[in-house]
């Protein structure tokens, strides 16, 4: 039996959580007690048009000769369009000039047509080349645009991604830069070739009646102004239809994903219900949005016939009053046509000009980011390094308003094992990303064998810093590629005998292909701790001389941890290793046991020590307390 459901609240809910751009999500908290909130990337509306457009024209640079070309074939389409359209004068004229004989009628009428024929041709290949030009144009410069996204990426620093959801960024690369595309492969095109269009009408319009083309210019506002205001009221609508639309994706994803949660609490008949509520609610937003935005065509489709009708009744009166030819008439009736035509053309693409824009600006924010600094001019090259890490008095906050570590000291010996314990948050992760220096602190040193990391090229800090995380993440390839990622150089011997190091080689050589099984869906194929044990082989084939261990067992059952251990017992020998965990029999055979509580070392010592001390690790390791 379903339960009752709020159908306000279920609607804001999901509508709310929807409403950014569509893609995957994450929470944007940061490890470990990091900076929470979500990124101040732009969104909206463009809200400097013209730096925008400058930024977007400057991606075309390179294709200036063709932008040329594409404005000369531009010009020569609506040339072409309106020399034919006028050829239709003097033919019209004479087939109606009682003076002429029917085989000069004739004669003029092959004539004119052969004349139209080769102009429209001319049209045609124009048109061509403007399409095949431009299409180039655009793809060079998405390319320029999607690589200097994409490497910027790369140069962030870890803060960013810290406060911005994964669906925003991928936005950027797929919805933002796909309304740009948009921009440059039509819109841009339209709108060049409709202003020529728009003024060289108006120019014929002028030479052909000066009465008829006030009378035109007048119904002209009168139409863009209708169009404008049932764009700005679709535009409203199509808005609604996205949200609930992205309520109804989010939901379904939310809910084949825990299907098996939600048949384990017979929530069946709730999650129809729930469903219903918002299925209906997109189908009564879409009717709406479609009804408005299919309205648009109709209406300017006949506020234009209306206009044609006048402008032909006005134009026969002067036909027959003040001596206007037949064939002036025509040519004009048809020249108000593609007149108004553009006209309306560009009012429906506004919308795309803005999203664009807006779109646009949001990949630009990212750009303009600050990347990560630069290591300092004398930064050293370590090729030795051996391990000796050394935190004295850190002092750090993700933000100025809330300190994680205070007055944090401690050290490593080569080759020693130590472990964090303590409360979430309590600061446990952030000393390993300060000793990654994925951020910088604010107070004290972080040295190694000696050397402030400040000092060290941040490409040798981090080869020689191997990482195994709770979360897994595996590449599309083969066993041999993932593993090999931790170290690119090494060999097939070196790759192997990383797995077996890591107990990882006796299950991949029961894959179907071996070293050489394809992975795709970051090893969906593959058990939890099938895939910790390939992340465990990655940072073995590493040989990075310091090693650190984030919760890498928490996800697994017991057995399997107890296997995933002896990988990395044996990963762990000779090399300085941070582990952090909140099962404390992982850590019993540490070198040193350092208990955090809100960003303090509170005690410290062997495993033997601290039970001796009676303090915090007692009572978490009898079971006295609690790690909340």
């Amino acid at each position: 039996m379903a339960l009752a459901v709020d159908k306000e609240a279920l609607l804001k809910k999901y509508e709310r959580n929807n409403a950014a751009a569509p893609g995957p999500r994450k929470g944007a908290g940061g490890p470990g007690g990091g900076p929470r909130g979500r990124g101040a990337l732009a969104s909206g509306k463009p809200k400097n048009m013209r730096q925008t457009i400058g930024r977007l024209l400057a991606y075309t640079k390179g294709d200036r000769h063709k932008f040329i070309i594409v404005a000369i074939c531009l010009l020569g389409n609506s040339i072409s369009m309106l020399a034919g359209s006028y050829v239709l004068r003097p033919v019209l004229n004479s087939l109606v000039d009682t003076e002429t004989t029917v085989a000069q009628k004739g004669a003029s009428l092959v004539l004119g047509l052969a004349v139209m024929a080769t102009i429209y041709l001319l049209g045609v290949i124009c048109n061509y080349g403007q399409m095949r030009l431009m299409l180039g144009i655009s793809q060079n410069a998405l390319q320029k645009l999607r690589d200097d996204l994409f490497n910027k990426m790369q140069k962030l620093p870890v803060r960013f991604f810290d406060t911005n959801s994964n669906g925003e960024l991928m936005s950027r690369f797929t919805n933002d830069v796909d309304t740009i595309g948009e921009l440059f492969n039509t819109t841009l095109v339209q709108l060049i070739s409709g202003i020529i269009s728009i003024i060289g009408t108006f120019c014929l319009m002028l030479y052909t009646n000066v009465a008829l083309t006030i009378l035109t210019i007048i119904s002209i506002p009168v139409i863009a102004r209708t169009g404008l205001w049932i764009a700005s009221k679709s535009r409203t609508h199509y808005k609604a239809q996205q949200a609930a639309l992205g309520a109804v994706n989010g939901y379904i994803e939310e809910t084949v994903t825990g299907q098996k949660v939600v048949k384990v609490f017979n929530h069946e008949s709730t999650a129809q219900a729930e469903f219903q509520i918002l299925s209906d609610n997109l189908q009564k937003r879409q009717m709406k949005a479609q009804f408005i935005g299919g309205i648009m065509g109709p209406v300017m489709g006949n506020l234009g016939q209306l206009s044609y009708a006048i402008t032909a009744t006005v134009g026969a009166v002067l036909c027959v009053t003040s001596g206007f030819d037949i064939g002036g008439l025509t040519i004009f009736v048809n020249y108000s046509r593609q007149f108004s035509r553009p006209i309306n053309e560009l009012s429906m693409q506004m919308n795309v000009i803005f999203s664009a824009l807006a779109g646009a600006e949001r990949v630009f924010d990212i750009l303009d980011q600050e990347p990560e600094k630069e290591d300092a001019p004398d930064a050293v090259d370590m090729t030795d390094m051996r391990g000796y890490v050394k935190l004295t008095d850190v002092t750090f906050g993700y933000t100025p308003e809330k300190t994680i570590l205070k007055n944090v000291s401690c050290y490593a010996k080569p080759g020693q094992k130590i472990a964090f314990v303590g409360s979430t948050g309590a600061g446990k992760t952030t000393i390993t990303n300060l000793i990654n220096r994925f951020y910088d602190i604010e107070e004290g040193v972080i040295t190694i064998d000696g050397v402030d990391v400040k000092n060290i090229k941040r490409d040798t800090l981090r080869k020689n810093i191997a990482m195994v995380l709770q979360d897994t993440h595996l590449f599309t390839g083969t066993v041999m590629e993932n593993i090999r990622y931790g170290r690119p150089d090494a060999t097939d011997e070196e790759v192997i005998g990383a797995a077996k190091l890591a107990s990882a080689h006796s299950f991949i050589m029961r894959l179907s292909d071996g070293y050489n099984t394809m992975l795709e869906g970051d090893g969906a194929n593959l058990s939890q701790g099938q895939r910790q044990l390939l992340n465990i082989a990655r940072a073995a084939v590493s040989k990075a001389p310091i090693l650190i261990l984030d919760e890498a067992t928490s996800s697994v059952d017991t057995r399997t941890e107890r296997h995933i251990e002896h990988g990395m017992d044996r990963l762990m020998k000779d090399r300085t290793t941070f582990v952090i965990a909140h099962r404390l029999s992982t850590v019993r055979n540490s070198h040193a046991i350092m208990v955090l509580e809100q960003g303090e070392i509170i005690e410290r010592g062997t495993h033997d020590e601290l039970l001796a001390m009676g303090g915090r690790y007692y009572n978490l390791y009898t079971g006295k307390a609690e790690l909340a």
